[in-house]
């Protein structure tokens, strides 16, 4: 008889990317896209559902890749390339994003601005990578999918809803660095459990 776990609960992988995701999207560039996307707007709920339709593209696509990677790699070799991105992440999180001068908003439509803006500045970006790295670590893809969209979500949807009063105080350092931290413990736990 082995000892319970939190990856023997139900939907345990969609609660570890949910809470990941949120906390690392704390003051991330597409934060700042969602603040901006809500002050040039004004209309929450068509930047919601781009928001919504961009992340969940880009992370299927993401968790698709972290899954392939996964199989085509040793456990071995996976377990070192993943617990070592994982620290990469950690620290990527303890430096402060800001939007780039040449990001320029497209389209005139809410929600078509949302859903093409959102797709690209989620490429290459740290929550894009920490869902790689959970599909790589944690089944089912579904429910990486579905957890950091979630994630995604929350961390976004009450900027949207309330704009630049909200966004003035979240405590980003603090946010900045309990990500950080939660980045360093999955790192820990990969490198010290393996993959699997």
């Amino acid at each position: 008889m082995h000892a319970l776990t939190l990856f023997d609960l139900p939907l345990a992988t969609a609660l570890v990317s949910t809470g990941t995701v949120a906390l690392a999207e704390i003051g991330d560039k597409t934060q700042l896209l969602a603040l901006l996307l809500a002050a040039r707007f004004r209309k929450p709920w068509p930047i919601i559902a781009g928001i919504l339709v961009a992340t969940v593209l880009n992370h299927a696509l993401a968790a698709w890749l972290g899954a392939l990677v996964a199989q085509w790699l040793r456990p071995d070799v996976l377990r070192w390339i993943v617990a070592a991105s994982f620290l990469a992440v950690a620290l990527w999180t303890l430096k402060p994003d800001s939007l780039d001068d040449d990001d320029a908003l497209p389209a005139r439509n809410a929600f078509i601005a949302t859903t093409i803006a959102f797709f690209l500045a989620e490429i290459g970006d740290k929550t894009q990578v920490a869902t790689v790295l959970l599909a790589a670590r944690y089944p089912p893809l579904w429910e990486v999918v579905a957890g950091t969209t979630l994630g995604m979500l929350l961390a976004n949807v009450p900027v949207v809803l309330l704009g630049h009063r909200f966004a003035d105080r979240l405590p980003l350092k603090a946010a900045r660095t309990a990500a950080a931290a939660v980045f360093m413990g999955l790192a820990a736990w990969v490198a010290a459990r393996g993959i699997g």
